[in-house]
């Protein structure tokens, strides 16, 4: 069972205003935007048993979102860091 809401904006709420705009124009991060939300669903499917798998599998879905996060988080801390240094 869920045990919390791994959406973005809930993982990265200082990241809110960004997330919201680099999906919207920035293709790259749109993509693994996209790629973290499908990650996070089948994980989801998985902890109710709607999608049967090992837990070994289900552990392996869980780092590859862990892993997508911190490119993410990556991402937003670099076009952070470039908007204040061009402010």
């Amino acid at each position: 069972m869920p045990i919390e809401n791994h959406t973005l904006v809930n993982e990265l709420p200082e990241f809110k205003e960004d997330i919201h705009h680099l999906k919207m124009t920035d293709a790259h991060f749109k993509k693994l935007f996209n790629e973290y939300n499908f990650i996070t669903e089948e994980v989801e499917k998985m902890e109710k048993e709607i999608v049967l798998t090992s837990t070994a599998e289900e552990e392996e879905f869980k780092k590859r979102r862990l892993q997508l996060k911190d490119t993410i988080v990556n991402y937003l801390k670099t076009v952070t860091e470039q908007k204040t240094a061009s402010a």
